[in-house]
């Protein structure tokens, strides 16, 4: 079995209170952090290697270290668990079922930072899982652990928690900002970053759900030990999100020693692919990364196997690499239509653009428009090229990363499966028979060619 850190007490009746949390363990991190020195607890956090796992995968101890600390100005930790990511749930699953792992990261986080307001910016949809962690919190304030004069320790901590409406575009660390201080959600142009200006234009850390709770383990064992778990630079353990065609949908600590076809094909993780069939194509870290064919997931562009960690999945970059993203790992058995699950992300994509930049505002909804008709049997030869084109246009050139989100897919797409948009286009009828078993063709969406 895979080593587990994060989820080593999932199976425990009762983990999700205080109570059972703290008999089992719970709370000598923060224990042992409050007995070191805040500079201490971030070296400790550097040592470990570790990277954000929301998305970027940016060492987080660095990211510390550049937080600015003024005199006489506040400073904030932000906790982003706005998890919008199609394909990804796997900090939802923490938040929902183990919270106190993560209200105990952000108290040691928060004591490293000197962040005595700290926030965790929720996704709308996650209604449930906000009364769970004010539940967590109003537990971790009577014991002591959150509020006046910490451990005795002199410094004092609360955190709040803000829900926000549903926006995939506040995912975004500078839109959740202006979310936050309750605005709209519109990306904010850098420099100056967060961690100059930030929340209330105070230095401020965002970091991701998963990101901090694996500080908990970090100060237990040590930075150092953290950072012999895992393969190279992709050190400790990552929560990976499996779903699409296989056989065990779900959430698996992985320690990034695994190769993506173990992943896929042994019985401890997916459990292969139903009834048999092959694979096709996997996205493996999130809609947003580029998609893969079935022989560049389970080997890279020279032929060795390609591991479960940050460098394998982007070997040879793209074309013929990918990312580790957000960790959500999508599978597509033989079956499946490139195509319509392309114009599947593009929709949302457009719908999720916030429009504050021409080339994603226009862009998005051009690219939707085009796949619409390819897809349902109006498509010509030349919309193929029109949407390279496009996506080319929309990549790098946008204020914050839901362009390249938005591209990336498309691009992948057309690179690797040029043939299956062909077929499309060449055989209207049987695909929309394949797909939706229609003989007849939808209405086309006008698209301006000029």
């Amino acid at each position: 079995m895979g080593k587990k850190i994060l989820l080593e007490k999932e199976h425990i009746e009762g983990i999700r209170y205080f109570d059972t949390y703290r008999k089992n363990g719970g709370y000598a991190a923060a224990d042992k952090a409050f007995k070191m020195s805040a500079a201490d607890v971030v070296e400790e956090v550097k040592k470990s290697g570790l990277r954000g796992r929301g998305g970027a995968g940016f060492p987080t101890g660095m990211k510390w270290s550049f937080l600015a600390k003024p005199e006489g100005v506040p400073r904030y930790l932000v906790c982003n668990a706005d998890e919008s990511e199609p394909g990804t749930f796997k900090d939802r699953y923490l938040m929902e079922f183990l919270p106190h792992l993560l209200i105990e990261g952000l108290l040691i986080s928060s004591y490293a930072l000197g962040s005595e307001r700290t926030y965790i910016y929720i996704r709308g949809e996650y209604a449930w899982i906000e009364d769970i962690l004010d539940e967590a919190i109003a537990e971790a304030n009577r014991a002591g652990y959150l509020g006046q004069n910490i451990l005795g320790s002199g410094f004092n901590c609360q955190i709040y928690v803000q829900r926000g409406a549903g926006a995939y575009i506040c995912g975004e660390e500078t839109a959740l900002l202006e979310s936050l201080e309750g605005k709209r959600g519109n990306p904010r142009i850098k420099p100056p970053f967060p961690a100059i200006k930030g929340l209330w234009d105070c230095p401020t850390v965002v970091n991701n759900v998963e990101t901090l709770a694996a500080v908990v383990p970090i100060i237990l064992m040590g930075g150092e030990a953290y950072s012999k778990i895992g393969l190279g630079k992709s050190t400790g353990t990552k929560l990976i999100s499996a779903c699409g065609n296989i056989n065990k949908q779900g959430v698996y600590e992985i320690d990034m020693t695994i190769s993506v076809e173990e992943f896929i094909y042994s019985d401890e993780y997916c459990g292969g692919i139903p009834n048999g069939k092959k694979l096709k194509a996997c996205i493996p870290g999130g809609s947003s990364v580029p998609i893969l064919p079935a022989n560049l997931t389970l080997k890279t562009a020279k032929g060795e196997a390609r591991m479960m960690t940050y460098e394998s999945l982007a070997d040879g970059g793209f074309p013929t690499g990918s990312m580790m993203g957000s960790g959500g790992f999508i599978v597509l058995d033989e079956d499946q239509c490139v195509v319509r699950h392309t114009l599947s992300l593009a929709r949302f994509y457009r719908h999720e653009s916030c429009g504050q930049c021409s080339p994603c505002r226009e862009g998005t909804g051009w690219m939707e428009k085009i796949l619409h008709n390819i897809e349902y049997g109006k498509g010509e030869m030349k919309d193929i090229d029109l949407l390279w084109d496009i996506q080319s246009k929309i990549e790098g050139n946008t204020i914050c990363p839901l362009g390249d989100a938005a591209a990336w897919p498309v691009a992948a797409a057309i690179r690797h499966f040029r043939d299956e948009f062909e077929w499309h286009v060449l055989n209207p009828e049987e695909a929309l028979k394949r797909n939706f078993g229609l003989a007849h063709y939808a209405d086309p969406i006008e698209v301006a060619v000029g």
